[in-house]
């Protein structure tokens, strides 16, 4: 089994989402709560399999933060989401294969947005890295 990180980008990616142009402060409380449901759904089936290990929702609100002398971090009001894609939210899974997570990730792609229609939106793969890189001199 490998664990697998799935970022569920807002905006980002290739390309835009094909079925969604409204950000999601503009659908429906029904889309919403559809939407929603959906992602729970595939949590709940990803459990039954053994493969579900944690999910959350991020905020759009951050900072970014960096170390600039001692006692000193320089803060920014990003991410900037005008600008850069934005990290909606995550599930981490456990899979036997790349190929097990990214069909976890289409089927988490396809949950439903404005009107009813799968977002296709994009969900990044990160595998965990299993062990440190190899240091050879």
């Amino acid at each position: 089994m490998a664990k697998y990180l799935l970022l569920k980008h807002y905006r980002g990616g290739p390309e835009r989402m094909p079925n969604c142009t409204a950000p999601m402060e503009e659908w429906t409380p029904e889309e919403i709560s559809a939407h929603i449901g959906f992602m729970n759904h595939v949590a709940d089936v990803l459990r039954e399999r053994g493969e579900f290990v944690d999910a959350q929702a991020l905020s759009p609100e951050g900072t970014f933060v960096r170390f600039d002398a001692e006692g000193k971090p320089p803060v920014t009001d990003g991410p900037f989401a005008e600008t850069k894609d934005l990290i909606a939210g995550w599930m981490l899974i456990d899979v036997d294969s790349v190929e097990r997570a990214h069909e976890a990730a289409a089927f988490l792609s396809s949950a439903p947005g404005p009107g009813g229609k799968p977002l296709q939106e994009w969900i990044e793969v990160r595998p965990f890295l299993e062990q440190p890189p190899a240091v050879t001199e």
